[in-house]
């Protein structure tokens, strides 16, 4: 073997190595070496991520993470995988994917520029329009019609600092309430104690169909945004960010995003009573499962 050959050998020797440690390194080895893969849930995300009545986690991006959980253990060939949930907030959702907590976390999390500093995101899962819920007797129809009035959103959220930016952009005068949670700023409105909730409209519906008088609220406004959901997780990782995308795609592509959308959008929610949500996918969730991808700038097609 001349001497060209054999460098060119231990080349491909050298390559195969170094892929072989990059899949042993990270979070698959963490999953691997411990049979635990850690989720991070959100308590009160309707119908993404939350409890049933029996305090099982539930909902559509819980759909999306049991679907990425069968590719891990699948892909590292496991015989088992055991999976721990850890409920999240919207304000400890990246500390606890950075400090290695939870290994990824599927429920109500956009994907943009400023959180691609901090953690990586999957392909996207949803999108949505962030909007207004309001009583349909209020009067409100836009967000123009917010002026001086209380507003509530949910504090840690993409909305509520797009919602202070246009308060100080356009001197609107608004009393902004941020509560801890969706739920609490659902109650904050129901019990007309703001004129309005924004929040990404998907959101909107989930609030709105625990209310007993669900019939008297409507989601109105032209959307201040379009956002992308994705399963956030560890920077620097591109093996499991590989594994990740993978089962987000297959998913999508083989139906099964479609008949999990309806079952938690379209019909009647036993986890809920039996409300349905009735909220229709949009056209860009239609071209979404049709063509995955992780794209962050959904508005850039608007």
């Amino acid at each position: 073997m001349t001497l060209s050959k054999i460098a060119l050998a231990m080349c491909c020797v050298g390559l195969m190595a170094g892929a072989a440690q990059a899949q042993e390194a990270g979070t698959l080895k963490k999953i691997k070496d411990t049979g635990i893969i850690s989720l991070g849930n959100r308590e009160s995300s309707i119908p993404f991520s939350f409890y049933d009545n029996n305090h099982n986690v539930v909902g559509y991006a819980n759909d999306v993470a049991q679907a990425i959980v069968a590719e891990v253990k699948k892909d590292l060939k496991l015989a088992k995988l055991d999976v721990k949930q850890t409920p999240i907030t919207s304000q400890n959702r990246i500390p606890l994917v950075q400090n290695g907590t939870i290994d990824i976390e599927c429920g109500s999390t956009t994907n943009n520029a400023d959180r691609q500093k901090q953690a990586a995101f999957s392909n996207t899962f949803f999108i949505i329009g962030t909007r207004l819920l309001t009583k349909t007797s209020s009067g409100v129809k836009d967000f123009a019609d917010l002026k001086g009035k209380n507003v509530v959103t949910t504090a840690g959220t993409t909305s509520e600092r797009l919602l202070r930016e246009m308060n100080q952009k356009d001197n609107m005068g608004m009393n902004i309430i941020s509560a801890k949670d969706h739920g609490e700023a659902a109650i904050t409105l129901h019990q007309g104690r703001a004129v309005a909730f924004m929040m990404d409209d998907a959101l909107l519906a989930g609030e709105r169909a625990k209310f007993k008088d669900a019939k008297d609220y409507s989601i109105v406004g032209k959307a201040a945004s379009y956002e992308a959901y994705g399963c956030m997780m560890r920077k620097d990782d591109p093996a499991f960010k590989k594994v990740v995308d993978k089962a987000v795609a297959d998913y999508q592509k083989s139906g099964q995003a479609q008949k999990d959308y309806a079952k938690w959008f379209q019909q009647p929610i036993p986890a809920l009573g039996g409300v349905n949500m009735d909220f229709a996918p949009s056209a860009e969730m239609a071209a979404l499962w049709k063509n995955p991808n992780d794209n962050a700038d959904v508005n850039s097609a608007k």
